[in-house]
């Protein structure tokens, strides 16, 4: 298990310390994440065992309250090591030097070969003749134009709005 909601749980149990977590759920969620939070600490005094379990129920509390907290599905926390992809890394640096310049040569790349790969496609069909190749053009042309616009939306949006896989 890793990410930011795991890390801070896990410095929050190693310090017994529940603030460490407390700014990873919303306000609503505290008195819910301080019982979770006693209730581990008291468990992972019992032996080897209960300390894991209690971690893990931990883990999984504050990883679904965060969840809800954006708004998102909760679908279990999950192992460590998972593929990411390139972007999370890559923003986790920007956070961590204070510059966005690999973060933002990567995104402007992958934005433009989504882009022109999109509009060669409809460019292909431009001279579509029959009403099926007329009919993919426009699916192509349209789903281009919703797409830019979705991108658009994104970019404008705040940061939880609709909820994010993370955690």
């Amino acid at each position: 298990m890793d990410g930011p909601v795991v890390k801070a749980a896990e410095a929050a149990l190693g310090d017994d310390n529940v603030e460490l977590i407390l700014p990873f759920v919303p306000l609503e969620a505290e008195d819910e994440v301080r019982t979770a939070f006693e209730r581990a600490t008291a468990a992972r005094a019992e032996g080897p065992i209960a300390h894991e379990v209690a971690d893990l129920y931990f883990f999984d509390t504050v990883v679904r309250l965060h969840r809800a907290g954006e708004g998102a599905s909760f679908t279990g926390v999950k192992p460590a090591g998972g593929d990411v992809g390139p972007v999370i890394p890559l923003a986790e640096r920007a956070i961590e030097t204070g510059s966005i310049e690999k973060l933002h040569a990567f995104l402007s790349a992958e934005l433009h070969r989504q882009l022109q790969s999109r509009l060669e496609r409809i460019v292909a069909l431009t001279d579509a003749v029959t009403t099926a190749e007329r009919r993919e053009y426009t699916e192509a042309m349209l789903g281009f134009q919703v797409y830019s616009h979705h991108l658009y939306k994104s970019m404008h949006r705040d940061p939880h709005e609709g909820g994010h896989p993370h955690g």
